[in-house]
């Protein structure tokens, strides 16, 4: 048997912007529609997802299921235990996993989604409490839910007003307000966020300390003050810092000497073979604490026009070394 394809539509791309204009337009005010319809039961739901001792079990079908498993990723990502089941999954086994110290958030915009209508008298004698997320307040599941969140849309964006668009938009930002009302009553901060995110760039730049990165031990260039103009261009060649600390007898730190002094030294023709480290050093320099976050080190490098940061302990003695290159391994910046 031989299939022929039927020739495409002639494309018109003047109807296409107009079509995607009008998409976001409905989708637009579908989201704002949304602010009539929050009120007393809003509020009920994020009291039971704050005071769960369990999880928040979101359920959906369909696109509606997508949805739903973004908003779990969203929720867990904001301090609030959540996890995706399956309704068709939870017919045949899955219904196990919800225990009645969780809450159970269903979306369907219909309310009539069978593999989820099926499960509900189970979902009420488990004693679990239900929210219900969805477009029509009569139906079977917002009859049975405890709290009912209104996601309705006045229609939806496809322009045969049947494929899910604008009512999924809702679903996904009326999820956004509940997890950004949960995280608020939390006391969450972007510290909580950075540890549920270790790998991403604001984790590395909340998480790791200075004295995760900094060089330390014999990779510190450190001289001491009556060492050699010949000793201190060793050191700052051996070591790669492009800098070298000047220190006393005990390691505390007086003074750092780097490529900029030098420069600056040539350039007034100053005979360089008979200084002393302490007679060329910079006093004062720009120190930071090994327990301080690596992005302050970023920070005080930015404030001062600087290249390297030495480190100290509490009293002021040597215990590292850092320039913005070891920043950059570490993706901080």
């Amino acid at each position: 048997m031989k299939f022929t394809l039927s020739p495409a539509p002639q494309f018109d791309p003047d109807r296409a912007l107009a079509l995607a204009h009008e998409t976001l337009d409905i989708e637009s005010a579908a989201v704002l529609g949304l602010k009539r319809q929050l009120g007393a039961g809003f509020v009920q739901a994020v009291g039971l997802m704050l005071a769960v001792k369990g999880r928040v079990v979101v359920m959906g079908m369909g696109k509606s299921g997508h949805i739903g498993r973004k908003i779990v990723a969203t929720l867990a990502s904001t301090g609030t235990a959540a996890m995706f089941v399956h309704p068709a999954e939870a017919s045949h086994g899955d219904l196990g996993m919800i225990k009645p110290v969780d809450v159970v958030l269903a979306i369907s915009n219909s309310g009539e989604s069978e593999e989820i209508t099926a499960i509900l008298p189970m979902i009420k004698r488990l004693g679990a409490p239900l929210v219900a997320m969805t477009g029509h307040p009569q139906s079977s599941l917002a009859r049975y839910a405890d709290v009912f969140l209104h996601s309705g849309v006045e229609k939806e964006a496809c322009p045969l007003n049947l494929a899910p668009t604008a009512s999924t938009t809702a679903q996904l930002a009326l999820g956004d307000a509940l997890a950004v009302a949960l995280l608020d009553a939390r006391g969450f901060k972007a510290e909580d966020f950075a540890r549920s995110h270790p790998g991403g760039a604001l984790g590395r730049k909340l998480l790791t300390l200075v004295s995760d990165i900094m060089r330390s031990g014999d990779h510190v260039p450190r001289v001491g003050l009556q060492a050699g103009f010949s000793e201190l261009m060793r050191e700052m060649s051996a070591k790669g810092l492009g800098a070298t600390a000047v220190v006393d007898a005990a390691g505390t730190v007086c003074g750092i000497f780097t490529d900029g002094d030098l420069r600056r030294l040539i350039e007034k023709g100053a005979d360089l073979r008979s200084c002393t480290a302490e007679q060329v050093m910079h006093t004062n320099p720009s120190t930071i604490s090994p327990d301080a976050l690596a992005v302050d080190a970023v920070e005080l490098m930015e404030q001062r026009c600087i290249t390297s940061v030495l480190v100290v302990d509490h009293t002021g003695v040597l215990c590292g070394a850092l320039n913005t290159n070891d920043l950059m391994r570490a993706k901080v910046i």
